[in-house]
């Protein structure tokens, strides 16, 4: 056997046993109540994302690129499916999931992970501080009355939010799990803060008989395992048409939102992982989660969190997340339905402050106002349209058009005339391409009488179509002005491009000028 395949057995599985099985029991139990709140978001029965967490944590943990993620149902992709299951109902969007699964095994094939070195620090830094202000927000539910959401108090709906005395322990409750969760770890760090707040707020709940919320108030837990079935949807074209819309956003999103958690898991652990592997695995996780009757998802940042925090670091943390969360359900449904509430959130809390950047406030003070735009921008556009593959699609086309214009900044034209005055130079500098067009035209004097012009791009790189036309219009202008011209010191890169698109020198380049 491979030594370093049964090397990475060891480390990746067997590394770490005792504080994964901890830390995956954590994650389990923090996954129940997202689970559910995101088949709610979907129109599914709270099933749906349950079974959907626990396959895909099981099959990433083996398929997977980045050991210690946490990969389950998440909102990303059930708000994407909204519509299709108003309109077409479960099957659709359990095809819908094994189609977005085929797409992301491409997609890894491809090594379409790898576009994330185009994603800056700034990017990043946005993404993370608005998955903790979501995370937050995502909370308020049940900190706050329902009337604040404009919701009737009355309708059981909801859960029975909380008002009066109720959310007042609710807050008692919250600070209690806080509490526990930052200064457990100076008692001892044996055991994970979060699975004493859970176990101590528990037992709280039930021996004071408190009227707090419970997770079994947010849906029933499934009460048997998931079956194998094949989703009841025409095998045709017209049913292709309907999900593919539906399963390449699912695909685009769930790659985008794991491929930024698997960065940021990357650094807390301080280790590397295999991009075009994670896409891979979550295509397997969702191809097969649909044959099961499982909603699709992707890599969860707060738990992912939560895991890394509590002590996860290798595939067993994910692997047992998903095992306990199906054995949670099914086994011990009635204790886990018992569960209060206030206990999850404090987790919660925990995290969300955690996975904020704190320092990039600071940070504003003294990085580049670009970057920090760039950083503000995504927070906003992420928090905003709560879609991550927006926010991260603004930042980094802020990114790209900061970059471009500091590269043009830079570009300079200069120019020396000879001394009996029929000979002029122009030397070029810098990065000739889109952004830079306008200035590289603005420096040449068509006006002048020369008889030879020679442009010297020795120092410069000649990089699209934008450069390549702005070169020729300025060769075509001198030389209809009568002016013999000559385009020299083109490294070989800029001398391709030149001879592949340039006209300045194919017959018929004055006519074509001269007509237009």
């Amino acid at each position: 056997m491979n030594q370093d395949f049964v090397y990475r057995l060891k480390s990746e599985w067997f590394g770490n046993i005792r504080g994964d099985l901890l830390s995956g029991l954590v994650v389990a139990l923090a996954l129940i109540p997202e689970a559910i709140a995101f088949s709610l978001i979907a129109g599914v029965d709270p099933k749906i994302g349950l079974y959907a967490s626990f396959s895909i944590a099981v099959l990433t943990a083996i398929f997977g690129g980045r050991p210690g993620m946490i990969s389950a149902a998440t909102a990303a992709t059930a708000v994407l499916m909204i519509d299709l299951v108003k309109e077409f109902g479960l099957d659709y969007l359990l095809a819908a999931t094994i189609l977005a699964g085929i797409l992301q095994v491409i997609a890894g094939y491809l090594r379409l992970g790898y576009l994330m070195r185009f994603v800056s620090k700034s990017v990043m830094t946005g993404f993370v501080n608005a998955l903790a202000i979501l995370i937050f927000l995502a909370q308020m539910p049940e900190l706050l009355p329902c009337d604040l959401f404009g919701l009737d108090l009355s309708n059981d709906d909801h859960g029975g939010c909380f008002t009066g005395g109720s959310l007042a322990l609710t807050y008692l409750m919250v600070a209690a799990g806080l509490g526990i969760i930052y200064l457990f770890p100076l008692i001892s760090k044996a055991i994970p803060s979060p699975l004493v707040c859970i176990v101590v707020l528990t037992g709280l709940a039930l021996w004071l008989g408190l009227d707090v919320r419970t997770v079994g108030d947010l849906g029933e837990l499934p009460s048997s395992l998931p079956n194998f079935l094949i989703p009841n949807v025409p095998l045709s074209l017209e049913t292709l048409q309907i999900i593919l819309p539906y399963s390449a956003a699912v695909a685009a999103v769930g790659l985008l939102e794991s491929l930024m958690t698997q960065n940021i898991v990357d650094e807390l652990t301080d280790t590397t992982s295999d991009r075009k592997q994670e896409c891979i695995g979550q295509g397997i996780a969702n191809f097969f989660t649909g044959f099961i009757g499982g909603m699709a998802g992707c890599a969860m940042i707060g738990q992912s969190m939560i895991n890394v925090k509590s002590g996860g670091r290798g595939r067993l943390s994910t692997f047992v997340a998903g095992v306990f969360l199906i054995i949670l359900c099914v086994s011990l449904g009635d204790m886990v339905s018992k569960i209060p509430m206030p206990a999850l959130v404090a987790i919660m809390i925990m995290v969300s402050v955690g996975t904020f950047s704190w320092s990039s406030l600071q940070a504003l003070k003294t990085h580049p106002k670009s970057s920090s735009v760039v950083m503000l921008a995504t927070v906003i556009a992420v928090i905003s349209t709560h879609n991550l593959a927006i926010g991260v699609l603004v930042g980094v086309l802020l990114s790209g058009v900061f970059f471009a214009w500091k590269i043009a900044q830079i570009f300079r034209v200069s120019s020396q005339l000879s001394e009996d005055g029929k000979e002029r130079t122009y030397t070029v500098e810098g990065q000739l391409f889109f952004a830079s067009v306008e200035d590289f035209n603005a420096s040449f004097d068509f006006k002048e009488a020369l008889e030879k012009v020679v442009i010297d791009v020795s120092r410069a790189h000649i990089w699209d179509i934008s450069s390549v036309a702005a070169v020729d219009a300025v060769v075509l202008k001198f030389r209809r002005e009568g002016a013999e011209v000559q385009l020299k010191g083109l490294n070989k890169a800029s001398e391709t491009i030149v001879d592949d698109l340039a006209i300045h020198d194919k017959p018929g380049a004055m006519d074509g000028l001269l007509g237009h």
